[in-house]
């Protein structure tokens, strides 16, 4: 874990990516479980995230210190280690994403791409809201896709919702800010 500096956490284009991201998968959820029938939005929606996540993956290599996977994934060492701090009430003192925070990165984009992949292929035989590449796919795996699209769904939701619990926990118990920083890039004075 590289100790916190003044200088600037997140570059612009993950900033941009990461709420882009809230944005599209938000909106996707939203659409597919209250929407209309005819799913086009939900669908342009889940070839935003595609091209997110193809954006992630490179930015993950040639991004940035702190954009990069090798500055945030680690062995479970270093998870165990920072697992043990989290009682403190004081600051992570790490810059970017600590060992638990990278591997919750990983799960979400796994879970992400297989969504994607599992809408590109499902079919859920109304003629309408075929994935495009559906026709690639046997007719089991498509039928097997929308369910698990929809167990993906419930995933994501819950992923989200341990995102959003964990930077309510770093405000509260460790009195550290995680969202004005992916806003301006700096961590706040």
């Amino acid at each position: 874990m590289a100790e916190r500096s003044s200088g600037q956490i997140w570059d612009p284009a993950l900033r941009v990516f990461h709420w882009t991201l809230a944005f599209a998968v938000t909106a996707g959820w939203l659409l597919g479980h209250f929407g209309p029938l005819q799913m086009t939005l939900h669908f342009r929606l889940g070839y935003l995230v595609a091209a997110l996540l193809v954006f992630r993956l490179v930015w993950g290599f040639v991004g940035p210190r702190n954009a990069r996977f090798a500055s945030f994934v680690t062995g479970p060492g270093p998870v165990l280690r920072y697992l043990r701090t989290l009682p403190k009430r004081t600051a992570a003192h790490v810059t970017g994403h600590n060992p638990l925070g990278g591997w919750s990165v990983v799960a979400m984009l796994v879970v992400l791409a297989a969504q994607v992949f599992t809408g590109l292929t499902m079919d859920p035989e109304d003629y309408i809201n075929t994935g495009p590449l559906a026709e690639h796919f046997s007719g089991s795996w498509n039928r097997r896709a929308l369910s698990i699209h929809h167990l993906l769904g419930n995933v994501l939701l819950g992923l989200v919702a341990l995102h959003v619990g964990a930077i309510l926990f770093y405000r509260i118990w460790k009195r550290q800010d995680l969202v004005t920083p992916m806003i301006t890039g700096r961590e706040r004075d």
